[in-house]
């Protein structure tokens, strides 16, 4: 489940009997668990794994011969904003085998696997949106029904996953708004039945802010810096990027974007890449200064970059990197590409942030399945940017745009004021953050104690600092509390103070504190709100069964779709089509992505023939003459598959190589191009005629080139210039430090050799 989801509802339907779950301490429902299966009682469990927070599973037992269950959860979760200031609504379908270090257990380790067109489970998937925003339009990597809008206003629409969906990939809604930098807050009254001022007893309010930055922090962004690139070169790098086998492979599109990488690096920074599997290797002992004999060498080895490294393994060159002291001067900037398969994850985000006043992390993972509580964590701790790359996305667009994160200033002093009526007072449940970076969206959560007055009003303002000014950002809001009773602010708020307990845990484990107390206020909180934690569990049990068990329990793994291997693990003839996950036929899951102009949305996966919203079923039918114990491992945004076995690689012809990333290929270092006859190739002029073309007053033709490579770049590929502009920023810095040239020459010569009418203030000349 996306990482960060709060889990808020389970029940089980069986034989015309609905059995409500009740959220336990996980050791006390693990207990009751068992009993009830060896009292012959038939009982379900829904637990977080202790190895990943994205990763649940969900027992079920012990099953009568020819018995069906169906069960449901519903879950809430904060929406990320994407680059292009899309919300990404995440239903990971993809469960694949993560790599675990030596000695440890893998949490998929017990999940069996088929191709993915024999998975004996189908999905429906239909989407309520709602937001004051309004909603511009919405995109997918699957296909779609058309938006069909609910009010005038645009505030209301549904669309529906189209029939036939094949397990073969996550499935991601972008979903777009009118006013996507519009700040909104929600205020939501608690329940009556709480106790008196605890977290669900007393009115909230969401607050929900995207502030969008100056354009001119561009002309701010620094030229120092230490650059890491950690690049997964594990086996199942090698998988495609999108589900057709012509498509691109991840270890091609990591490669082009290397390069990229380090043709857009500033002069004078240092850098160094480190590839990682089972083993790692730096290509530089330590950090080198960016030159051009220190770049060229780092594209040669690029170059013959593969997915070869096993496993993927990304804890022990973490602890290499950290090891190496800063450069005063220079921050460290770690990238991290990965699609995501480890299985001590915890333990990596915890690393990341031990060390997080020494550099910033930033993350990308790679293809369907990988995990969003990796990559989404260790971006957290290191107080960094992260990004899903899968399907049809280029890598190298969003690896720019994080690239400008790393590189821009970051807006400090962040402060929240509050003003309320008087005999009110805002107490803050989730922790205002130090600094804030372009693209970053802020979720904030606070209790409103005191007499509510709905027909006051109340006001708030987010005051920050960005290039030494100040900046404010304000916004008046209704104190009369939201229509709906879905308590979706009180879930997430309680999730959000769960979270912040669990990072003080770890810290007092690191410092040898205690820890008891903070797991009994986790138990607590989780209880108090419904809401899932590391150390609570849902438990539903049938209590009117108790039948003798007159034969052995056996004991079947729903499996999962794996697109990788075409051979199935196991005889499916023994129960395919007998389990039923995601029924499209006998339950229709709805799921509501609700917005009440917030950037974040509840999901509620329900049954719609049920009082209440929820989802997620699976219909368990029993064969004939036994019982049966069944575990579903659901996972949501978890790695892709990383087969640690070799497998023959087809021999490709050579692809022709992208025209924009050949040009950039070419420049040098300090931002400058030679005037050679491939740069010449790609204009598709004969070289007499650029020569010719070439201004009096032009002595350098690296000059001339340079200048028609910016032209050329603005000319042709103003599209993908998120991709370029780094490169053609150093290419104008070259250029102004030329002494005695005559631009407006230069851009004539160049408009009429390669047919172009720009300007200079295009150019950024």
């Amino acid at each position: 489940m996306e990482d960060g989801s709060s889990v808020y509802d389970f029940h089980a339907e069986i034989g015309g009997n609905l059995i409500e779950a009740t959220i336990k301490e996980k050791q006390e429902a693990i207990y009751d668990y068992d009993d009830a299966i060896s009292s012959g009682q038939e009982a379900f469990l829904l637990e977080e794994s202790d190895e990943s927070p994205d990763v649940f599973r969900l027992s079920v037992g012990s099953l009568p011969a020819g018995q069906t269950a169906s069960v449901s959860l519903s879950y809430v979760t904060e929406l990320p904003v994407q680059a292009d200031d899309a919300l990404r609504f995440f239903l990971p379908t993809v469960l694949c085998p993560r790599y675990t270090p030596q000695g440890s257990t893998s949490l998929t380790s017990e999940v069996p696997f088929v191709p993915c067109d024999s998975v004996p489970y189908s999905l429906s998937l239909n989407c309520h949106l709602s937001s004051l925003n309004g909603i511009a339009s919405v995109k997918s990597n699957s296909s779609l029904s058309p938006l069909e809008y609910l009010s005038d206003d645009k505030t209301e629409a549904k669309v529906s996953l189209s029939p036939g969906f094949q397990f073969d990939r996550d499935v991601e809604l972008l979903i777009y708004y009118s006013q996507a930098h519009q700040p909104t807050a929600v205020v939501e009254a608690g329940v009556s039945t709480a106790a008196e001022g605890s977290l669900m007893g007393v009115p909230l309010v969401m607050v929900s802010l995207y502030p969008e930055f100056s354009r001119s922090t561009e002309e701010s962004l620094t030229k120092n810096g230490e650059f890491i690139f950690l690049m997964d070169c594990s086996g199942s790098m090698k998988e495609t990027m999108e589900w057709e086998s012509n498509s691109a492979r991840r270890i091609e599109s990591a490669r082009d974007t290397l390069l990229l990488l380090l043709k857009s690096l500033p002069f004078g920074c240092y850098f160094n890449i480190c590839l990682f599997g089972s083993h790692f290797k730096f290509f530089f002992p330590k950090s080198v200064e960016y030159t051009q004999q220190t770049m060229e060498s780092a594209m040669k080895k690029v170059k013959d970059m593969d997915a070869n490294l096993g496993g993927t393994e990304i804890l022990s060159p973490l602890c290499e990197i950290f090891r190496e002291p800063c450069k005063p001067g220079y921050p460290r900037q770690l990238f991290v590409f990965t699609d995501g398969e480890v299985g001590n994850i915890k333990e990596v985000i915890e690393k990341v942030k031990k060390n997080s006043a020494k550099h910033r992390c930033f993350t990308f993972g790679i293809g369907d399945g990988a995990s969003t509580a990796l990559i989404k964590g260790m971006a957290k701790a290191g107080n960094g940017h992260f990004q899903f790359v899968c399907g049809k996305d280029r890598m190298q667009a969003k690896v720019m745009q994080t690239l400008s994160f790393a590189l821009q200033p970051a807006v400090t002093n962040v402060a929240l004021n509050w003003h309320v009526p008087d005999g009110m007072e805002v107490v803050p449940v989730s922790e205002t953050p130090m600094m804030l970076f372009s693209g970053q969206q802020l979720i904030l959560y606070s209790q409103l104690k005191g007499k509510v007055d709905e027909t006051a009003v109340g006001h708030v303002s987010l005051q920050y600092s960005l290039c030494d000014m100040e900046h404010k950002t304000e916004m008046h809001f209704a104190l009369n509390c939201a229509k709906h009773s879905r308590l979706t602010a009180h879930r997430l708020a309680a999730k959000s103070l769960i979270n912040q307990m669990e990072e003080k845990k770890e810290e007092q484990l690191l410092t040898g504190g205690g820890i008891e107390n903070l797991k009994k206020n986790i138990v607590e909180m989780s209880s108090e709100a419904r809401v899932l934690s590391p150390y609570t569990a849902f438990i539903a049990i049938n209590k009117e069964s108790r039948e003798a068990i007159q034969a052995p329990l056996i004991r079947r793994d729903i499996p999962c779709g794996d697109y990788m291997n075409e051979v199935s693990l196991f005889n499916s003839g023994d129960y395919m089509n007998e389990v039923s996950l995601f029924n499209s036929g006998d339950y229709m899951n709805e799921v509501s992505l609700f917005n009440s102009g917030d950037y974040m949305n509840e999901v509620s996966l329900f049954n719609s023939a049920m009082p209440c919203d929820s989802s997620l079923k699976a219909s368990l039918p029993k064969k004939k003459g036994s019982s049966l114990i069944s575990k579903i491992f659901m996972k949501c945004l978890s790695p892709a598959s990383n087969s640690m076995s070799e497998l023959p690689v087809p021999v490709e012809e050579e692809k022709q190589k992208d025209p924009m990333l050949k040009l950039i290929s070419f420049q040098k270092a300090n931002g400058s191009w030679e005037l050679q006859q491939e740069l010449i190739n790609l204009f598709n002029k004969a070289e007499q005629e650029v020569l010719q073309k070439k201004p009096k007053e032009i002595s350098d033709k690296s000059v001339w080139a340079t200048f028609l490579a910016l032209l050329w770049l603005h000319g042709f590929n103003s599209h993908m210039k998120d991709e370029w502009k780094f490169v053609a920023l150093k290419a104008v810095s070259w250029i102004k430090a030329q002494p005695g040239l005559n631009l407006s020459i230069c851009l004539q010569a160049g408009n009429d050799l390669l047919g172009c009418q720009l300007d200079l203030k295009t150019l950024e000349l």
